[in-house]
Parts: structure tokens; sequence; C-alpha cells
């Protein structure tokens, strides 16, 4: 029994591991925002703030500075596969994302996602419509950020494939 847990849990992470890399050949169009160094994805209104990530300290690693949130599944020398959670009004710690990765997010309510200095980077309550999940996104290395789950019910969950290479 506990075999086929596993099995059924490998394959659902060969799956992930396998949207990762073609996701990075699929077209996906950057628009650059005003505000220096904010991405935003065409079509999904969501914004992050990018960075140099070699100037990004292990310290804030997410799954050092916040491993309540970001759980290791799997790591290797070409990914790194997170589960995160963060739970109905809570706010995760400063952290950072130094790798690229693609993110498979299955629940979330409204957020709000705050830069190293507080600043508002992104909040859901300002997108002309809700969001739809599930959704799949490519994101680049993100800068120190730390979200803030805004629902009094929905936990935020999704996995995170960081790539290595």
């Amino acid at each position: 029994m506990k075999f086929n847990k596993q099995k059924k849990q490998l394959g659902f992470l060969l799956v992930l591991i396998a949207l990762t890399f073609s996701l990075q050949s699929c077209k996906q169009k950057e628009i650059e925002n005003k505000k220096e160094g904010v991405r935003e994805f065409e079509g999904q209104g969501i914004q992050y703030k990018d960075g140099n990530p070699f100037g990004f300290p292990n310290e804030l690693d997410a799954i050092i500075a916040a491993p309540k949130n970001y759980k290791v599944l799997l790591e290797n020398y070409k990914v790194r596969v997170l589960e995160v959670t963060i739970a109905p009004k809570e706010i995760e710690n400063l952290h950072h994302h130094k790798r690229s990765s693609v993110l498979y997010i299955t629940e979330a309510g409204d957020f709000i996602d705050r830069d190293i200095d507080g600043y508002v980077i992104f909040d859901t309550r300002q997108l002309p419509e809700p969001q739809v999940l599930p959704m799949t996104m490519y994101k680049h290395p993100e800068a120190a950020h730390s979200i803030e789950n805004l629902s009094e019910t929905k936990t935020i969950r999704m996995i995170r494939v960081e790539t290595k290479k």
C-alpha cells in the first residue's frame, strides 16, 4: 500500500518536472512594468519583483527563511520541487527564490505580495477578474518578498518546481 502511494507521488513529480522543461520552451510574452524589476505576465495579471540571484543572501532562501510554508518534495542536480502552503490570514516570512521556476497553483483566495521594504508588488484584489485556478505559470528568479494570505478560509496551495540548470 505504501509503495503505491510513493509510486503515485513519484509519477506526479515526474509530470511536474516534465512540465517545467516543456514550459521553458513555451512562448510566454513578458511585459516590463513601469516599476524597475517588476514583471507581469500577459493574460494573467500577476506581477512579481525579480533581481540578480547572485545578490540574494542564502539565509533568505525560501526553505531556510520560511520553513513553515515550504517543504522540499524532491531535490536533485536539475530541480528542486517544493510544496507551498500559506494558511488563512498568515503572513509568510521574507524570503527569495534564486532560481527560475514553474508554479502550479491549486488553491488561493485573495493575497498581497510585498517586497523587502513592505511595498505592495501585487494585490489580487486589484485584478479586473478573479484568478482561474488551477493556474500554471513560469517565473524568473524572485527577489525577497512575503505573501500575506487575506482569506479567512482558503489556504494558498501550490507546487513550485525550481530549475537548477
